[in-house]
């Protein structure tokens, strides 16, 4: 009897469909995934990634087809699951807490965190650590950790590297490697795709819910899989930068000396209309604070701020979106939007008093500025009455930026304004950032993809621990400087 060469895949998918009312997001998928090898997924926004992992995962049953999983699958989702009132190690543990006895092991527990932590090179995250005051990135590395604890084999990872510098994502990827060398699979899912070719064995490309193209990562170019992904060639996704401010410019922000007297100190900078002044600095740098502080999320022990010449203090949100200074958080489903609620209810709340009649909200006026934000930023959806929990990350961010804009800023500060945004979305903010600021907008963007800084800044500044540690511009401002200062090297 002849033997099979072919061993049975870990994973096999057969015709597997899913739709939503009418809409049918996925068509048909087939796929096997062997041990031991790393497949990458990629997709634009709406493609259907996340209904196929759901429905891998068990999150979501399909309409129709067959999964087949020779194991056990743990999910890292882009957005967090995790319990703000419980530290770090007790969110990597929920519900597996170890035992002695009838107690918790507190003292195994913190130690296996700790151990993981330090496999994704995020060993200086304490384990006791609230999550509710963590950043970010640190949430991010939570949610990693988490899932390298749980010895599945079968990891779904679902835009991991969006918030983790060069070096973290390096750490996080040797992780990755040692796994896979003891036979565990990988379903990897980003939109950075010259990491996905770094990292993955095979890339996948979906497209309107149907697996369009799939080979060794070898085979492929990150143009090459852009254009898989969109269905047409992709031009440069980053516009022409815009000009320099001119000589003698009056800046449409001063800051001087802003201090919350922790994590950001003694930051001096302009930032002038028509200007995209890009932020930089690795996790923690204190990027994020600054920009609380300045639209008054965060007290102001020290300093001056001026806009538009004339001094001010917001001691609340409000005051700065009354002044026309408008923030997009990085925080997308924790404080940029109400996930729960629909498309009209997310694009229109912070400028409600505009759409009154009487004492009453014009259920019309918003429902029109809603359509136009759905128009004008392409928000792939069915309508404004769709929730924003049923959209796609890239599309969320869509609607998070229609908030964003909905009050007419003067100053707009975005922070990390394309996570978890694919190419052909991140190509559209960059040309509406562009097109703003043309029309005499400045705009503040913090981003941790110094591609991303460098492809739309004439000017950055780059923060090493709560300081500006200095300013680049024009031929001055490439990736290996905003390094040095960003690690003090």
């Amino acid at each position: 009897m002849k033997e099979d060469p072919s061993p049975a895949p870990l994973l096999r998918v057969r015709g597997l469909r899913k739709s939503f009312g009418p809409v049918e997001v996925l068509r048909g998928i087939d796929l096997d995934l062997p041990r031991g090898r790393i497949l990458g997924l990629v997709g634009e926004n709406g493609a259907g990634k996340s209904t196929l992992v759901r429905c891998l995962t068990g999150y979501l049953a399909p309409d129709a087809g067959e999964i087949s999983l020779d194991g056990r699958a743990q999910l890292v989702p882009q957005e967090f699951e995790l319990v703000e009132s419980l530290s770090v190690a007790e969110n990597m543990h929920l519900g597996r807490e170890p035992r002695r006895g009838p107690f918790v092991d507190r003292a195994a527990q913190r130690a296996a965190a700790a151990a993981a932590l330090a496999r994704i090179g995020a060993g200086s995250l304490d384990p006791d650590a609230p999550v509710a005051a963590l950043g970010v990135a640190d949430r991010q590395k939570t949610e990693i950790a988490k899932g390298l604890l749980r010895r599945a084999d079968l990891l779904v990872l679902d835009e991991p590297t969006t918030v983790l510098s060069r070096g973290e994502t390096a750490a996080l990827f040797a992780a990755l490697r040692a796994l896979r060398a003891d036979g565990v699979s990988m379903l990897y899912i980003s939109h950075k795709l010259d990491e996905v070719l770094d990292l993955c064995d095979e890339v996948a490309v979906l497209r309107d819910g149907a697996l369009v193209a799939r080979g060794p990562s070898a085979s492929f170019t990150p143009a090459a899989l852009a254009e898989r992904m969109v269905g047409r060639p992709l031009a440069d996704v980053y516009p022409p930068r815009l000009p320099a401010p001119p000589p003698g410019a009056a800046p449409a922000l001063r800051a001087r000396g802003l201090s919350d007297g922790v994590r950001v100190l003694d930051a001096t900078f302009d930032l002038f209309p028509g200007e995209i002044l890009g932020l930089a600095g690795l996790a923690g740098a204190g990027r994020t604070e600054l920009a609380e502080l300045l639209c008054g999320l965060r007290p102001r022990r020290a300093g001056s701020l001026e806009l538009f010449g004339a001094p001010v203090r917001f001691r609340s949100m409000r005051g700065a979106l009354r002044a026309g200074l408008s923030y997009l958080s990085e925080d997308r489903q924790g404080t940029a939007l109400l996930v729960d609620e629909t498309i009209c209810a997310n694009a229109t709340l912070s400028s409600l008093r505009a759409y009154c009649a009487g004492p009453f909200v014009s259920d019309k006026r918003t429902d029109g500025a809603a359509r136009r934000a759905i128009a004008d930023l392409s928000i792939r959806c069915t309508g404004p009455g769709q929730g924003v929990r049923a959209l796609s990350g890239g599309n969320q961010q869509k609607v998070a930026f229609a908030k964003s804009l909905d009050t007419a800023p003067r100053v707009l500060v975005v922070d990390e304004p394309t996570r978890g945004v694919d190419v052909g979305a991140r190509a559209e903010i960059y040309r509406l950032l562009h097109d703003l600021a043309s029309r005499g907008l400045a705009v503040l963007m913090i981003s941790s993809d110094l591609p991303e800084i460098l492809g739309n800044c004439r000017r950055a500044l780059v923060m090493r621990e709560g300081r500006i540690a200095g300013e680049l511009a024009d031929a001055a401002l490439t990736e290996e400087a905003a390094i040095r200062l960003a690690t003090g090297v």
